[in-house]
């Protein structure tokens, strides 16, 4: 980008640092300091656990200007700035800042400092770009598209950070230092625990992703699976794993929606980890009621999603995550999703808040996925990798402050008797299992 003649560089760099005094308070700064173009620390030389770095003289403008959380988002994303170090230190200082902009008259007299600063000229130009998605909302070929523009980056990339079984969702921590194939291990032993999962029973996963749960039930506890996932690439690399694990008489898994499946053969257990986000608050009733048709009776369903609030408000549709992440994403309360399922006939059996596991299995993929930056660019470029890296930081940031939440609820399906099926209380799920079926050696 080109400044002025009559605005040296150094004097761009004194209007900089005359900007961020001006509305920066320092007491917001023990986590993240700034380094500006040229060298310059702000707002002093100490050491914190993140270095947001201005990458040209317009940074600070394009950061701010725009006095959203998507502005600053895209300024990151393309470059205009950086971070180093940690970068979910960063989240608590964005946080003040938004409140100030929140003020008007604040925000006016900051636009006129920022208006001082040079304008960027850089190209926002990314392969993958914000999401543009056509249809109705939450019809199935509008959740097809949503779907493929998340998950359909690249299998390869995933494989970079996520564990040997790609398990993308929270994991199970019984320890802090369990590392991250531990959690998720642990994870998939607590839902088929949950579901009570036994010999030749029939479990239906919905939303498998690569395939994690159903070739793990099918395994250790020899039921016979059915994954299914709107993602081609994920139903063939799920495919593959099967065949080569030697399940394929026991496990498969499809493309195709929830809402496409006929109850003829109706299941023993269903589970849903990590797909409810993607169904929307008006597909409530149609998501729980299709669930029950699927089930037996005294049948279980695990639905494992994560959730707002009930005191927030929904997010927009022009955030940054709807914009670039999850487009069509929805979080509901937990109340409202516990409402709709018993609307659906189901009964709640338990509910387990994962609010620290999410916090701390996110942080793990963002340490994975930052040690292979320079792989993962043979499979996406710049910006995508900054998607990744922004969003699961700051998701790490809302579940560690409790803005955000997980839940694993187990919802049963009673018979006309009024029975559940399940034990009087909850001691199998934690004791020594006898009847493990051996993993098949591959």
């Amino acid at each position: 980008m080109s400044v002025p003649d009559h605005r040296t560089m150094d004097h761009v760099a004194e209007m900089t640092l005359a900007t961020l005094d001006s509305f920066v308070e320092t007491q917001q700064l023990a986590n993240a300091g700034f380094r500006l173009w040229e060298g310059t620390r702000w707002p002093d030389l100490d050491d914190r656990p993140a270095t947001i770095v201005l990458n040209h003289p317009g940074a600070l403008r394009a950061m701010f200007m725009p006095g959203t959380e998507m502005g600053m988002a895209e300024a990151y994303l393309y470059d205009d700035f950086d971070v180093e170090g940690d970068i979910e230190a960063v989240f608590a200082l964005a946080e003040e800042l938004q409140l100030v902009f929140s003020d008007r008259r604040k925000r006016a007299k900051i636009a006129r400092d920022l208006l001082r600063l040079p304008k960027s000229r850089r190209t926002r130009e990314t392969r993958r770009g914000p999401a543009r998605l056509h249809g109705r909302r939450h019809s199935i070929d509008r959740d097809r598209q949503a779907i493929a523009y998340h998950y359909d980056v690249s299998n390869e990339f995933y494989e970079l950070w996520l564990d040997r079984r790609m398990v993308y969702s929270s994991g199970y921590f019984h320890a802090a230092q369990d590392s991250l194939d531990q959690a998720q291990e642990h994870k998939l032993e607590h839902i088929c625990r949950k579901l009570r999962l036994r010999a030749g029973q029939r479990l239906l996963d919905i939303g498998c992703g690569w395939g994690g749960l159903v070739i793990f039930a099918a395994q250790r506890y020899g039921v016979e699976a059915l994954g299914i996932t709107l993602s081609k690439p994920q139903a063939d690399l799920a495919c593959r794993r099967i065949a080569e694990a030697g399940l394929a008489n026991q496990a498969r898994v499809e493309v195709r929606d929830y809402r496409d499946l006929e109850p003829s053969r109706p299941y023993d257990a269903v589970a849903s980890v990590g797909m409810f986000e993607h169904v929307g608050e008006a597909m409530l009733g149609t998501y729980f009621r299709r669930v029950a048709d699927l089930l037996k009776p005294a049948g279980s369903f695990l639905n494992h999603g994560i959730a707002r609030r009930a005191t927030d408000e929904p997010a927009g549709r022009s955030t940054f995550s709807n914009t670039y992440v999850f487009p069509d994403g929805e979080l509901e309360p937990i109340s409202m999703t516990l409402r709709a399922a018993e609307h659906a006939g189901f009964e709640v059996r338990d509910v387990e808040s994962l609010r620290e596991h999410y916090a701390m299995t996110l942080r793990r993929w963002v340490r994975r996925l930052e040690a292979h930056h320079g792989e993962a660019l043979n499979y996406v470029d710049e910006p995508t990798y900054r998607v990744w890296r922004l969003f699961m930081s700051g998701s790490a940031y809302g579940f560690s402050q409790g803005s955000l939440n997980v839940y694993q609820s187990l919802l049963v399906k009673p018979d006309k008797a009024g029975r559940s099926g399940l034990p009087l209380t909850r001691a199998d799920l934690y004791s020594p299992r006898a009847d493990a079926v051996e993993p098949t050696a591959t």
